[in-house]
């Protein structure tokens, strides 16, 4: 995210993560994250959301979550974590504890796309 950017603006960045999450399952970003975490990962099951793009969603929310706790909201950071858990609890996938470093991001996306 900071290269996209330019400038070191956690805040910003999580938004951007958090709109890629609602742009991911086509549905209203900010509607699907004031979901709590368990009904988070309900409405995505509901949905029949690709389990590819669960673990997207899951290590997109964590980076998020690493970002907003920069920018000075624990709260959010808190929510946004717990939401990814959900997620990857829900689906089976292992968010270590890396999960929320860009550079780990990065070598999932790198990663899912080799894979196609």
């Amino acid at each position: 995210m900071e290269r996209a950017t330019g400038l070191r603006d956690p805040r910003g960045a999580a938004a951007m993560l958090e709109a890629a999450v609602g742009n991911a399952v086509e549905m209203d970003g900010e509607t699907l994250l004031a979901l709590a975490p368990e009904s988070i990962a309900s409405v995505l099951a509901v949905t029949g959301v690709d389990p590819h793009v669960t673990e997207y969603l899951a290590r997109s929310l964590m980076l998020a979550a690493r970002y907003r706790a920069e920018a000075g909201e624990p709260d959010t950071a808190a929510l946004r974590e717990a939401q990814a858990r959900a997620i990857a609890d829900a689906w089976g996938h292992d968010l270590d504890a890396d999960a929320g470093d860009p550079a780990s991001v990065e070598a999932f996306l790198l990663r899912a796309e080799a894979g196609r």
